[in-house]
């Protein structure tokens, strides 16, 4: 009997086929794009005018490459969006989390006016041209924190870490509380320990989001120091010019949009590395947080 109900188990039918066949279109499609703009980057630009490369490279060559890499604006916006993504994701953990903290608190004074400041701020923004107002008057304008203050902080983002530390036990608070410690000690050495979890998948929100933004660039920067990765990609795209003094060989071999796909893949290739460490943080913050808890 249990056999029997094991093979009728293990056996599929009609929808179980449909439910596959459509799982693999929609990973066909899913994935489909990211490999058009990969074997294209590989691609001799010329012969990809011709068309057709729309499964394997044609023609291999690695003068996309060669000449993104050789682009000194790809290593300046390189370095910039490194230095954004670790700094600006880092500040806005530390501040948001000790807000969180704080809001968390029963005896914070003042707590429902500023309840109501924060929401209302998360809905209702002053618009583009005052804050560009903003950033001038307060001089950040043209300089590398302006990519750091104006992310800090988040109503969401604390509103989610609040509600995680709303979760550890007060007794924990009390005990700390008795035994001397003051509310900094608490937050740094308790609560934050205990919130692994909660405070990498906000920081995998933030860094995405500072590895993938280019509108501060545009709108707040002038100096080709400043310029980050994404922007210098979007310029790339947008203005379809092929750097000038290549060698001729080289310059034989591309095209604007090959081009293109080549610092696409660039710029992809770090997040990609990185994701996994962070998976893998994440999964063990959950881990230590479950026997901690």
């Amino acid at each position: 009997m249990r056999l029997k109900l094991k093979n009728k188990l293990n056996k599929m039918n009609y929808f179980d086929y449909i439910i596959y066949g459509l799982l693999i279109i929609f990973a066909f499609v899913t994935f489909y794009p990211l490999w058009y703009v990969i074997i294209n980057s590989f691609n001799d630009g010329v012969d990809f005018l011709s068309g057709g490369t729309w499964l394997f490279t044609r023609k291999f060559t690695l003068a996309n490459y060669k000449v993104v890499f050789l682009d000194n604006r790809l290593w300046t916006g390189f370095k910039n969006t490194v230095l954004r993504t670790v700094i600006g994701t880092s500040v806005s953990i530390l501040y948001t989390s000790i807000v969180a903290y704080a809001f968390g608190r029963p005896n914070l004074r003042f707590k429902k006016f500023f309840q109501i400041f924060n929401l209302f701020t998360m809905f209702f923004s002053g618009g583009l041209i005052p804050f560009f107002l903003l950033i001038n008057i307060i001089g950040l304008y043209d300089s590398f924190l302006v990519y750091i203050f104006p992310t800090m902080y988040s109503v969401y983002n604390m509103i989610i870490i609040s509600s995680f530390f709303r979760g550890i036990s007060n007794e924990m608070h009390e005990s700390a509380r008795i035994d001397g410690a003051n509310e900094f000690i608490i937050w740094w050495s308790i609560y934050m320990p205990l919130s692994t979890p909660i405070l990498i998948t906000v920081g995998m929100w933030n860094a995405l989001s500072h590895w993938n933004a280019y509108m501060a660039t545009m709108l707040y920067t002038q100096s080709e120091s400043l310029i980050t990765l994404q922007y210098f990609l979007m310029r790339l795209i947008k203005d379809a010019s092929i750097p000038e003094g290549l060698d001729g060989a080289l310059y034989e071999q591309i095209t604007t949009t090959t081009l293109s796909f080549a610092a696409i893949i660039v710029s992809i290739i770090p997040i990609t590395i990185f994701y996994p460490s962070i998976l893998k943080m994440y999964i063990k913050g959950n881990f230590d947080g479950a026997i901690k808890g």
